[in-house]
């Protein structure tokens, strides 16, 4: 019997999302958790497995379409059953798809263009051309960049592609609106080297957000003022955990090295077991505490952060999560990830311990009940029975959901913690 594979929601506030390619076309088989299409989310793009196994008789939405969750998208079956669904229109019955005009349709009078005024700045960086002309439908380019140039009057033959074969994407159409929005202002950009040695003053820049930077401002205001937060604070010594690691990473090859960050989503994920109410989340009136540990963490990408989600990693040993972080971070960075990469994470940490930061506050990842806040591991003066020595200390933050808990319990929790991180050789057994 057909099934019909659905747009999933990648996400708890995800309404819709952007088809971007068919991995898989009609008639060719398919199996159970082969990729069948990549999607574009708030977040990220997305590869989507099927649900089923079969041959894929029908693909429902076409590339570049916005479609909202649930929305059937595709068909799988057998090669030769009737296909007998409200959804699925016969050919004959089907609205005639938009075709291109003809060069007759189009040879319409060109308008002219307006008369300058003021002339360019020899100086002025190159701008793509804010009308499109005919030689952008020749363009190679994703759905989606060519709907974005639509919409920006952008001209795609003035953009040089970024994606495989020289193919426009989604971040040279950002680029682009970017370069735009500075020579508008009719100044060097802040990194040029001549404003730098000059002095000269930089004039404002309007730089559009991006798609994942608008994400993160809506959703980072909801939860900053929709979630009352606490902090709690506390600092760590961690003279043996560096000692471990050095020794640790002694024996193993370059690319399986494991990283502090490691030890800490290790550390975390077992100390969450005492404490399962920050292993939680709100459901109206009620507390959801959850059976698995899916520890998210937060990786930087161009423009904005995503988190990448370690499930179940108070079960895995220290060099599987160090694995599975590197390669989840790796997909990050390249565009493409899977669904299951970056959603159901049940706590989040946010490290920026690399960046030579001292301490932080972090703002809660909806619909969690806390976050991490982890600083940089600093060798500093510490006393110890009364005479100064050298020591390495860490100062961690974590931002709790005061609907959820109080401050005894996240004080208690970070104590807790100091059993993993002070003694990390239980991260070990």
């Amino acid at each position: 019997m057909a099934e019909t594979i659905n747009m999933p929601k990648l996400g708890f506030d995800m309404a819709e999302g952007t088809l971007v390619r068919w991995v898989k076309k009609e008639g060719e088989t398919i199996k159970k958790g082969e990729v069948l299409a990549e999607i574009e989310t708030d977040k990220a793009t997305v590869e989507v497995e099927s649900s089923a196994s079969g041959v894929l008789r029908k693909l429902l939405v076409d590339e570049g379409a916005v479609v909202p969750i649930s929305t059937p998208i595709a068909v799988v079956g057998t090669a030769d059953e009737k296909i007998d669904l409200p959804w699925v229109v016969p050919a004959e019955q089907k609205t005639a798809p938009a075709v291109v005009p003809t060069e007759s349709e189009t040879s319409q009078p060109e308008t002219p263009a307006p008369e300058k005024t003021e002339s360019a700045s020899p100086t002025s960086a190159p701008v793509p051309s804010i009308m499109p002309n005919q030689q952008s439908e020749m363009v190679k380019a994703s759905p989606l960049a060519k709907r974005m140039a639509s919409d920006q009057k952008i001209d795609l033959a003035d953009i040089k592609g970024s994606g495989p074969g020289g193919r426009v994407v989604r971040r040279d159409i950002e680029k682009a609106l970017t370069g735009q929005a500075m020579a508008m202002a009719g100044q060097p950009s802040a990194t040029s080297p001549v404003a730098a040695l000059t002095g000269m003053k930089l004039a404002d820049q309007t730089i559009p957000l991006s798609k994942l930077r608008a994400t993160i401002a809506r959703r980072m205001t909801e939860s900053k003022t929709s979630i009352p937060h606490f902090y709690v604070t506390h600092e760590y010594n961690v003279a043996a955990l560096m000692d471990l690691r050095k020794q640790v990473n002694a024996v193993l090859q370059e690319n399986e090295k494991v990283s502090i960050n490691d030890f800490i989503v290790k550390a975390v994920a077992l100390a969450l077991h005492q404490f399962p109410n920050l292993n939680a989340s709100l459901n109206g009136t009620a507390v959801n505490r959850h059976s698995a540990v899916n520890i998210g963490v937060a990786v930087s990408v161009e423009g904005g952060l995503l988190t990448v989600v370690c499930r179940d990693a108070d079960l895995k040993p220290l060099r599987q999560i160090s694995v599975e972080v590197k390669s989840m971070a790796a997909h990050v960075r390249e565009g493409k990830v899977r669904s299951e990469e970056i959603e159901g994470s049940t706590f989040s940490i946010s490290n920026m311990g690399m960046y030579d930061v001292e301490n932080f506050n972090a703002i809660i990842n909806p619909p969690e009940a806390g976050i991490l806040a982890v600083g940089s591991a600093r060798e500093i003066p510490v006393v110890e029975a009364g005479e100064v020595k050298p020591g390495w200390r860490m100062k961690v933050t974590i931002a709790v959901d005061h609907r959820i808990s109080d401050g005894v319990e996240a004080a208690k929790f970070m104590q807790a913690l100091a059993t993993y991180l002070e003694e990390p050789v239980r991260l070990l057994i």
